[in-house]
């Protein structure tokens, strides 16, 4: 947050600016060390409290056909395999709570769900803000396999179970 920005002025509704944001991930491959990716077709809202962060409520809707991984083939096997876009088209985010827990620092609750499966994530975010844009930084580690994200016993051992979702989100505030 700038020094002069209150936590109060932050207040209000907000949409996901697509140009501003990266949501990505990174997952370790025995094969090629790591690989990075990214969805590029998300929208999402957010409603921000600032006297009282846990009155905060976020809603994030990612296509789950637009990973992108920087391989073709790979990005493939991702979308047929492992995320099975056919039969689930959108990843979702649903809050469920937020606290701060520092000066800028929040710990955002809330549902994933991918792949047919919901479970609780927590996100730790950093927030920067003016009032009229509000940016997050942060993500979370989770096991992939909790949302039965894998392509047969072989994956299981060759790609890492663990894997770590990076955000980098703008939003901004609607008139």
């Amino acid at each position: 947050m700038t020094s002069t920005t209150s936590l109060s002025t932050l207040t209000g509704d907000y949409v996901i600016d697509p140009t501003g944001t990266r949501i990505g991930f990174v997952a370790r491959h025995t094969m090629a060390s790591r690989v990075r990716g990214r969805f590029d077709d998300f929208e999402g809202a957010l409603r921000l409290d600032g006297d009282d962060p846990s009155r905060s409520d976020v809603r994030l809707a990612i296509r789950s056909h637009s990973i992108r991984t920087g391989s073709e083939q790979r990005d493939g096997h991702l979308r047929g395999r492992f995320l099975r876009v056919g039969d689930h088209p959108s990843i979702t985010f649903t809050s469920t709570g937020a606290e701060r827990t520092g000066e800028a620092a929040f710990r955002l609750t809330g549902d994933l769900t991918m792949c047919g499966v919901t479970q609780p994530v927590a996100l730790d975010l950093t927030l920067t803000g003016d009032g009229d844009r509000v940016r997050f930084g942060g993500g979370a580690t989770i096991d992939r396999l909790d949302w039965g994200v894998n392509w047969n016993a072989a994956t299981a051992l060759l790609v890492a179970r663990k894997v770590v979702l990076e955000l980098d989100v703008t939003a901004t505030r609607r008139p």
